[in-house]
């Protein structure tokens, strides 16, 4: 019977589907059994039988031999040895492909077979003699690579294709009917889009800088080509820009290791390439843009009603419209980003610039003050830390109108105040002219010329030597993790908060001192008050646990005295002579008795006086007076 009911079901005589398991997992699930998870509880996260669990730990070896060789993580299978020159061009060649693939560029096969020979002939100059090997880049390599590194995602088109100006001229009519039958108002409708950001490349533009030529010969010096994505997005008023999504190769770098993640303002995520995934869209669409714009809704008493617009990037899936009934999810035409999606008419833009210039005048900040620190130094102490700061004060300071004026394509009868174009323009300008001024002073000499460029590299394709540096520093960090022992996480102590409250106490002092005007004063002193209230509030809080520790100890020191008088009382004597005095081990009470200190008691923090519970403490009952004898 039960072989009836099994032949007669719907799965009969269908074999499961095999399944193909990335490098990455298979690594990820060597990683879980070595820290000592069970087999079967690692199997049943991941859906798998705890056999395939088993057959993964028998090839460990083989598996890590091959993730520390650079394959690409999203390859399914170990493929057989074909040399380190062809493994090392396929790895970059994958790396190129996606990156085209994020940037939405096109894709051909003769485009990919000519950028495998380009980087065939540099990784082999590489290699030297080493090398002896060769390579056609044939269509038969390239459906085995594609096999290999599972790039089935990739589309391979037969020629470029342009924006599509049909279809634009077209969309904002249909948007238009969109936004009228869903009754959205400009403060519900918003876009989002993805952009790459070199943010250490500034101090190394041009190559002809003296840092850029230092680099590359003094050891111990990493790439400066070191890449992030960023998220951006806002709504059509203007008056609401969404928290940036920042997405790293490394998922806790040294600048962050005693950092919460969850307390930068940014949302970090990370994955070896840096880019946006399927994943990590859907993860931060549900968990942080949906609960944001509704706080936003609440907050200004508005329905929570959202319109937002995406383009076809790769990393946007095509099912988020039925992830919540109250988020409405319209993806813009085909190759017509270029012409009307708003946060690529200006917004992105002109934050790149902003975060250029406060990055440089934070070198210049540096290298004129009294610490003598060279812009090398300045160069080689900046983090990712300090990049994400920048981000996010660049990101605060684009004006409302501008994050309006962008939409005037799409939505022109929600633009209103927007500058001009002219006046736009002349901002651009100043900033650009800041930047030329500033790295005067730095000594760099750049020109105009040189920072319009930079600005154009972050959507330009990753050339042969930025794909072979990428990939370099990704090797030096994972070998530097390897050795980096975890520092102790942040945390406030009393003693450095009171330090640092006196200190910006001598700090006013000294501008009260020099300032004849005494109402600005008065106001400058009451806004730093009033900003760091919510540190002196931590302060007083930990003080206040602190004085009770103490009390606490004082009282429990003081039982233990009581305790130990009571088993020493006096004895009465037996010799028949009347004592004039009675023995005792106790002084009179009129001498101060020493308390004990314990071990822990001598770093215990001090108790002020005007609380101290010494001075109000009783005189110990078991000590006899010699007024009473």
């Amino acid at each position: 019977m039960s072989g009836a009911k099994r032949k007669g079901s719907g799965d009969a005589g269908i074999s499961k589907k095999r399944q193909a398991i990335m490098m990455q997992t298979k690594a990820d699930i060597i990683k879980r059994v070595e820290r000592g998870e069970k087999m079967s509880d690692v199997a049943r996260s991941y859906q798998m039988n705890r056999s395939t669990i088993g057959t993964i730990l028998k090839s460990k070896d083989r598996i890590m031999e091959h993730v520390r060789s650079s394959v690409p993580m999203h390859s399914t299978i170990i493929s057989k040895k074909r040399g380190k020159v062809i493994e090392e061009l396929e790895n970059l060649l994958s790396i190129w492909m996606e990156d085209c693939h994020q940037k939405r560029k096109p894709l051909s096969l003769m485009l990919i077979q000519e950028k495998a020979l380009s980087l065939f002939e540099d990784v082999k100059t590489k290699y030297g003699e080493e090398a002896d090997v060769t390579f056609t880049a044939s269509h038969g390599w390239f459906n085995r690579f594609k096999a290999r590194n599972n790039l089935h995602n990739i589309k391979v088109t037969g020629e470029a294709a342009s924006a599509d100006t049909v279809a634009a001229q077209e969309f904002p009519a249909t948007l238009k009917e969109i936004i009228q039958e869903g009754a959205f108002s400009p403060q519900q409708i918003f876009n989002v889009d993805e952009t790459g950001l070199y943010w250490k490349k500034p101090f190394t533009m041009p190559d002809r800088t003296y840092i850029s030529k230092e680099e590359k010969s003094m050891p111990g010096f990493k790439p400066a080509k070191d890449r992030l994505t960023l998220l951006l997005g806002g709504n059509t008023a203007g008056d609401m820009k969404i928290k940036p999504l920042l997405v790293y190769h490394a998922e806790s770098p040294r600048a962050l290791k005693n950092i919460a993640k969850a307390s930068l303002p940014v949302v970090w995520k990370s994955n070896r390439k840096a880019w946006v995934t399927l994943a990590m869209f859907q993860d931060w669409f549900y968990h942080h843009f949906i609960p944001e714009v509704e706080r936003y809704c609440r907050d200004k008493n508005i329905p929570f009603n959202i319109l937002l617009l995406l383009d076809n990037a790769p990393g946007h899936p095509p099912f988020l419209d039925d992830f919540h009934a109250n988020v409405k999810v319209v993806f813009l035409p085909p190759n017509t980003t270029s012409l009307f999606q708003p946060m690529d008419l200006g917004a992105i833009a002109t934050f790149k610039k902003y975060y250029l210039r406060r990055t440089f005048r934070q070198a210049l900040k540096a290298t004129e003050g009294e610490s003598g620190m060279t812009l090398r130094e300045f160069w080689k102490n900046f983090t990712i830390y300090n990049a994400i700061k920048n981000i996010d004060a660049s990101w605060r300071e684009i004006t409302t109108a501008t994050m309006n004026g962008v939409w005037k394509k799409l939505c022109p009868m929600f633009v209103h105040d927007a500058p001009s174009l002219a006046k736009l323009q002349a901002e651009e300008q100043n900033v650009v002219n800041n930047l030329v001024s500033i790295s005067e002073k730095l000594d760099l000499h750049l020109e105009e010329q040189d920072f319009h460029e930079y600005f154009a590299v972050h959507n330009q394709e990753l050339t042969n030597e930025d794909l072979m540096e990428l990939e370099n520093q990704r090797k030096e960090e994972e070998k530097e993790d390897e050795l980096e022992v975890e520092p102790a996480p942040k945390h406030f102590q009393t003693k450095m908060m009171a330090k640092a409250f006196q200190m910006i106490e001598d700090s006013l002092a000294l501008f009260e001192s020099q300032d004849p005007n005494v109402e600005r004063y008065t106001k400058v002193a009451a806004s730093v008050h009033d900003a760091l209230h919510c540190y002196r509030a931590i302060y007083d809080e930990k003080k206040a646990a602190t004085t009770q520790a103490s009390l606490d100890r004082f009282f429990r020191r003081m039982e233990r005295c009581d305790e130990s008088h009571h088993d020493t009382e006096p004895v009465p004597s037996t010799s028949g002579v009347t004592a004039s005095t009675p023995t005792s081990s106790h002084p009179p009470s009129n001498v101060d008795v020493p308390l004990p200190l314990s071990a822990d008691d001598s770093s215990s923090p001090i108790v002020d006086a005007s609380v101290s519970p010494i001075s109000a403490a009783p005189a110990s009952p078991n000590v006899s007076s010699s007024s009473s004898q």
